[in-house]
């Protein structure tokens, strides 16, 4: 299924989707007319709060805008309704002018009160009537709707039967020539103009197209705008309000990851069972989400898959009865670009999760629990900010967890750099690494310390991390470590570097030796341990590392590092206990 058809199936899961020929749009205030068409007054429709939100409304569709002058049917922003904006407005008179002539041939002849009222409320309307205390200071730029100063209450002008009826008839009489559906199969009027996406990190705020032909290039046999890749307009109308609803902020369908706005919904005829499996991936995701599940049964299954137990065991309705679609959205001009579009059994992505999680399992966790998956991607990135994403490796990322497949070696190479450059090595850093090792490079690699590995990678991170203690323990409390000064050159070339490093740990000895023989001793004894697993050569300390390699320096780094840690917290509690 093409991912424009599986969203058009997705529209009718939408129990409060607007009806074909309307969206739901940001409304600021009412004009609230009598019959004669003057004004009763004005009614502020925005959130009282901080914020001063307005309200999300259908209303009859909103015109695809470019660069042309074009008013909405029976609403609009204040420019285009009053011929009055917040700031110097070059085309505002145009606007409203042309707001002005369309409703005059919108509603000429109509003996419908609520539409009289509005044609004669703007056949007398000048922008100079906008004055206190009628007209609020915070009205200008905001989208302005009408209603009837006797029925305001239980509707606005554009519910009228009249106004939709009249609406329905506007559109029949632009609609194009029946064409056949590319995405129904159907013949049907075709969309020439698709309607805007919101919502997409990044994006232009008044949204971007996801489908659009505006250059001669993208043209096919003289075809224009949506005749070259015909989709009929109620297939258009249902896959961009899906679409933008998904994408709104508290949706329980989005989440961003690195510039990829990623939208995710079910397919099933079992909208319980589609609900239900959205709930886990949204949990899969952010571990937040669990606040949001419905039941305690759902939250022990999904304990259950976490703990690797196959989907077709614990719900055997998700596992074959339920296809699951994930897409990432990112901006591009003032187009959208697909990062990523995947789909596939809901019991097949759950196998691959639960992958990620045996590739990612590291020894010791981080302290604050596994993350959502976004965050991982902020190791990648410098000072840790989002927009530092590299963003074809977060895509290709998460595209290789869905589906299963080798994950990007960018993702390698990126991971390494960071380490290199900083000189952090965290459980979340690791476990990337980690995970590239075993699906890319098909290494068994361990989850906690293994003292008996003898990967030259993983030996020579575990002697750095010996060498550093020795250090640490000789010196006390110092704001450096060799880390902070050889980390990244000794992952990589470490011939030159340990050789240095073995010449002051001599002295580092020499002074624990005096102030901890025991310690001295143990540590010497660790070291002597790890030396023993190199092959035998006349230097058995390579001068370069592969990036794999580097990838085992810094796991032996990390398990090593933490092995000392946790026997110091050991020796702590005996004493406390003590």
């Amino acid at each position: 299924m093409s991912l424009l058809a599986s969203l058009v199936r997705a529209y009718d899961r939408l129990s409060d989707a607007p009806p074909f020929g309307f969206s739901v749009e940001k409304i600021g205030f009412c004009v609230v007319l009598r019959p004669d068409g003057g004004v009763e007054h004005v009614i502020d429709l925005r959130a009282d709060d901080k914020k001063r939100s307005p309200r999300m409304m259908i209303v009859p569709q909103a015109v695809k805008r470019t660069v042309s002058v074009a008013p909405n049917f029976l609403w609009d922003k204040s420019a285009y309704v009053l011929g009055v904006t917040a700031g110097v407005g070059k085309r505002t008179a145009d606007e409203h002018a042309a707001f002005r002539a369309r409703h005059a041939e919108w509603l000429q002849g109509t003996d419908d009160a609520g539409l009289s009222a509005l044609a004669q409320f703007l056949e007398s309307w000048t922008p100079d009537a906008f004055q206190p205390p009628i007209w609020s200071e915070g009205l200008p730029d905001q989208n302005i709707v009408f209603a009837l100063s006797d029925e305001y209450r239980d509707g606005f002008l554009h519910d009228r039967p009249a106004a939709r009826e009249l609406w329905s008839r506007i559109n029949a009489e632009g609609a194009s020539q029946a064409q056949i559906c590319l995405v129904t199969g159907k013949s049907a009027p075709v969309a020439r103009l698709h309607p805007s996406i919101k919502g997409v990190w990044g994006a232009q705020s008044s949204g971007a197209s996801l489908v659009s032909f505006n250059l001669d290039a993208f043209t096919s046999y003289g075809h224009d705008q949506g005749d070259n890749a015909p989709v009929s307009e109620a297939a258009t109308f249902a896959y961009t309000t899906v679409l933008n609803r998904y994408l709104e902020k508290d949706s329980g369908h989005r989440v961003q990851i690195g510039d990829a706005s990623t939208v995710f919904w079910a397919d099933s005829d079992d909208a319980k069972a589609a609900e239900e499996a959205e709930s886990f991936f949204a949990a899969f995701i952010d571990p937040a989400a669990e606040d949001r599940l419905a039941t305690s049964d759902i939250r022990a299954r999904l304990d259950a898959i976490r703990q690797g137990q196959r989907l077709s065991q614990i719900a055997p309705n998700l596992a074959d009865g339920v296809r699951f679609h994930v897409l990432g959205l990112a901006p591009n001009a003032a187009r959208l670009s697909v990062r990523f579009y995947w789909q596939d059994d809901f019991g097949q992505l759950t196998a691959n999760y639960q992958r990620f999680l045996s590739d990612t399992a590291i020894e010791p966790p981080p302290r604050d629990g596994w993350p959502p998956l976004w965050r991982y991607l902020l190791e990648l990135a410098s000072q840790a900010k989002r927009e530092n994403v590299p963003p074809l490796v977060a895509g290709e990322w998460l595209r290789a967890i869905l589906a299963g497949t080798p994950y990007p070696l960018t993702l390698l190479s990126t991971a390494l750099m960071r380490l290199r450059a900083d000189g952090q090595i965290n459980a979340l850093r690791v476990a990337i690494l980690k995970s590239v090792l075993i699906r890319n490079f098909k290494l068994e690699v361990p989850v906690a310390l293994d003292p008996a590995n003898t990967d030259r990678g993983y030996v020579l991170g575990r002697l750095f991390a010996v060498y550093e203690e020795v250090q640490r323990a000789a010196l006390g409390g110092i704001n450096a470590t060799i880390k902070d000064k050889f980390y990244g050159a000794a992952s990589a070339s470490p011939q030159k570097v340990f050789r240095t490093l073995d010449a002051g740990s001599a002295n580092h000895f020499a002074k624990l030796r005096k102030q901890s023989p025991g310690r001295a001793v143990n540590l010497e004894k660790l070291l002597t341990s790890i030396t023993d697993l190199m092959e035998p050569a006349a230097d058995p300390i390579p001068a370069a590392l592969g990036a794999a390699e580097q990838a085992l320096f810094g796991l032996g780094y990390y398990h090593q590092r933490a092995d000392f840690f946790r026997k110091q917290d050991k020796t702590k509690d005996s004493e406390d206990a003590a």
